[in-house]
Parts: C-alpha cells; sequence; structure tokens
C-alpha cells in the first residue's frame, strides 16, 4: 500500500494521520496537545481495515496518555514511538511523502506545493497575516523533514482553494496603492474543508460538480461559508484574516471598523488589547460566556437570556448570508453543512434554512433531528434546493493534493 502521513501542526499542537491513498481508508490518527506545557495529553488511534475482504464489525483502538512534550521535534518523536508501540508499523505503511496543512498561502499560492527552502521562506513571510497559523505551520514541516528526510513534502494551502475569486469579490473598497503595499484582501479560509464537502456533495448526489450552485456552511470554533459555482471558489465569508464573517466560538466575525476605532479613543484599548478582544473574548463567549454551541443550546433550552441570545445572533449572520450568497449565485442547487456545529446541532441547521423557503428550501424536521453518521440529505424529496449534511474530511483532502502533486 501506498501512505500518506497528513500533518496539521498547531502552535501547540500535532495532529496526524496515515492514509492508504489506493483505497482511501485512514489506517491511523493522532493528536498530541498543550506541547510546550507541564503535561501533553497524546492519542493515538488505530483504525480497523473495512475492506471488502476484512471484519468490518471491529472497533477502532484508542490509546491514550500524558507526558511532558517540549517542542515539535519532541511531538513528532512521540508520534513515532506511537506508530512503534500501537501501530501500524512504519516499515510496512511507509509514508511515500507527507502532506502539511499551511493556513495561509496569500496569493502566491493556488495550489499544492512541493515544500522547498524558497517555500519555506515564503511561508515565513506570509507569517504576518496568519501570525497564529503560519509559524505553527513552519514548525511541524521542519521537524517532519527531520524525521523522513527522504521523501517529498508537500503543502497544502486554506487560501489556495479561494484563488478563483473574482477581483469584485476579493477587493476591499480602501486606498489601492496602501492595499497592494500591504497585501490587504480577502483571501478565505477552511478551503480544503470547502473543496472536499463541495466534491462529497456532487458524488453523493451523482450529479456533475461543474454544474452545480453550492453553498458550504463550515460551523465549527472556527466558522465560515463559501459560494461555489461550478466547483469555484466565488466567494467566502473571512477575509484578510480568519476574523471576518460568521459568528464564531470566540471570534467577532463582521463588526463595525469603527467600533474599534470608538474602543480605542474612549476605553483606551490597545492595537494588541483589541486584537485579543475580537480574537479571543468574542462570539459566543462574548455573547454567553460559553464558547461551545452544546452549552449555548442547553442555556437557549433552559430559558437562558444570555444563551438565547447568542443563539440568535448566530442564526441571524447565517441567514444574512446564505441570502446573500443565493443572490451571488443567481440561485442555490445544494447546500451543505459540515464541521463540529454543522453537523451536530440540528437547531442551528432548522433556524438557519427557517426563512429560505423563497429560495426553494424545504427541510424534513424529522431527516435534520436524526442522529446519524455519514453523509445524509436533511431537505425533503420534493425540495427544489437540497440540503445536506457532509461530514468534512480534510485530511484526506490534504492526502488526494498531496497524491496529485506527485
Amino acid at each position: 500500500m501506498s501512505a500518506i502521513l497528513v500533518i496539521n501542526s498547531g502552535s501547540s499542537s500535532l495532529k496526524y494521520s496515515l492514509i492508504d491513498i489506493e483505497s482511501e481508508h485512514e489506517l491511523a490518527s493522532g493528536l498530541i496537545e498543550r506541547i510546550g506545557q507541564e503535561s501533553s495529553p497524546v492519542r493515538h488511534t488505530v483504525r480497523p481495515d473495512t475492506t471488502a475482504d476484512a471484519v468490518v464489525t471491529m472497533l477502532d483502538a484508542d490509546y491514550r496518555s500524558e507526558q511532558h512534550i517540549a517542542d515539535h521535534d519532541a511531538a513528532f518523536a512521540v508520534m513515532l514511538e506511537q506508530f512503534a508501540a500501537h501501530g501500524p508499523s512504519l516499515d510496512e505503511h511507509p509514508p511515500v511523502a507527507v502532506g502539511h496543512r499551511v493556513v495561509h498561502g496569500g496569493a502566491r499560492f493556488f495550489a499544492p506545493t512541493l515544500i522547498d527552502a524558497d517555500v519555506e521562506r515564503q511561508i515565513e513571510e506570509l507569517a504576518v497575516l496568519a501570525p497564529l497559523h503560519n509559524p505553527a505551520n513552519l514548525a511541524g514541516i521542519l521537524a517532519a523533514e527531520a524525521v523522513f528526510p527522504d521523501v517529498p513534502h508537500v503543502a497544502v494551502f486554506d487560501t489556495a482553494f479561494h484563488q478563483t475569486l473574482p477581483p469584485a469579490a476579493y477587493t476591499y473598497a480602501i486606498d489601492a496603492e496602501l492595499a497592494r503595499e500591504h497585501r490587504v484582501r480577502r483571501y478565505g479560509f477552511h478551503g480544503t474543508s470547502h473543496q472536499y464537502v463541495s466534491e462529497a456533495a456532487a458524488a453523493f448526489l451523482g450529479r456533475d460538480l461543474s454544474t452545480l450552485r453550492q453553498i458550504v456552511f463550515h460551523l465549527g470554533n472556527g466558522a465560515s461559508v463559501t459560494a461555489i459555482d461550478g466547483g469555484r471558489s466565488v466567494e467566502t465569508s473571512m477575509g484578510l484574516t480568519p476574523l471576518e464573517g460568521l459568528v464564531m466560538g470566540t471570534r467577532s466575525g463582521d463588526i463595525d471598523p469603527a467600533a474599534l476605532v470608538h474602543l480605542a479613543r474612549r476605553a483606551g484599548y490597545t492595537i494588541d488589547a483589541l486584537d485579543a478582544l475580537l480574537n479571543t473574548r468574542s462570539g459566543l463567549a462574548g455573547l454567553a460566556g460559553r464558547s461551545d454551541m452544546r452549552d449555548i443550546l442547553a442555556g437557549r433550552e433552559a430559558g437562558e437570556e444570555a444563551a438565547t441570545l447568542a443563539f440568535d445572533v448566530y442564526v441571524h449572520r447565517l441567514r444574512a448570508y446564505a441570502g446573500a450568497y443565493i443572490a451571488q449565485l443567481g440561485g442555490v442547487d445544494v447546500i451543505s453543512f459540515t464541521a463540529g456545529v454543522g453537523e451536530n446541532a440540528a437547531p442551528v441547521r432548522a433556524e438557519a434554512m427557517a426563512t429560505l423557503g423563497f429560495a426553494g428550501v424545504e427541510i424534513d424536521p424529522a431527516r435534520n433531528a436524526a442522529r446519524e453518521r455519514g453523509i445524509r440529505r436533511i431537505s425533503t424529496d420534493d425540495s427544489p434546493v437540497t440540503v445536506l449534511v457532509v461530514p468534512t474530511n480534510e485530511e484526506l483532502q490534504i492526502a488526494r493534493q498531496t497524491a496529485e502533486m506527485l
């Protein structure tokens, strides 16, 4: 089998997945968190073979531990220890390549890219646009190259899928020369997920991707929505950074820029304080003191005013973007929900779609409320617009793009 190792390196975490690219079966995955802190949780999961010749009733084997992990180099050593101790053997499934998630590729990278010293330099330069993400992504690349020096390493950029945005969509109406000098424009994020979901939706429906007008809601702790016409991103909610757009767990999404000027002048907020406010003390957390939608739904069910308002603001923004993107596309054929909230929060889906009957959206309440796994339809059979829940798989998409690059 030909295995590809997928790496998603965060500032204090390492997420990995070993995927057999021929069968697209995930052999194993893992997550190492709180790197650099006193104690780091380690989770390694081995997936059973689900091919036709295998016993498909086998359960995943899940291994958990905690230890001190000083940095990303140490995290990669622990990852290798997990494979050696619990499998699958990397001697039997040696990675033929390593695919890396990189958050910001600016306007330079529009496809999977073979990593060399120049690409690493450009990822580092683009850190000014993604200071929380690109340095961590680069740390993971360097650590992985030390462990796997003899195989190709490929960067797959979150922003790449959105390089098809037309100028009218990615241009901000500010001084044009200033914007060019400082690379201020809409880039968009979650592109790997939006691409995977739009392609999976077309395959599920047996439709030609090039004929479909789609809207994909990626609703997790970070949230974005993308309008996709014929498989190409034509509008997306996140902008220069992952802050713009929808209400998120701790991020504000859209806000009048003058509100920040007001807070600086009247409340003495510095640039760093404003940055912290918008990214860590806003969104659901700012409105209701809790960033997890499950807690918001429980509070709303209990009649808590703050939780109810947070839910209403969240849904209001979803409806606004849905309506705007239907107008941009000139109609819509498929709307998909994905990621933690999108896949699991039935009330969010129901309320977000509740006012879209004019556009041909008809939700089946029983289908929407059903707790099922896998891709599924939640619209009625007669609905002119198909509404789906599509579990995202960014790791598989990165593996696919890495294989295509090779």
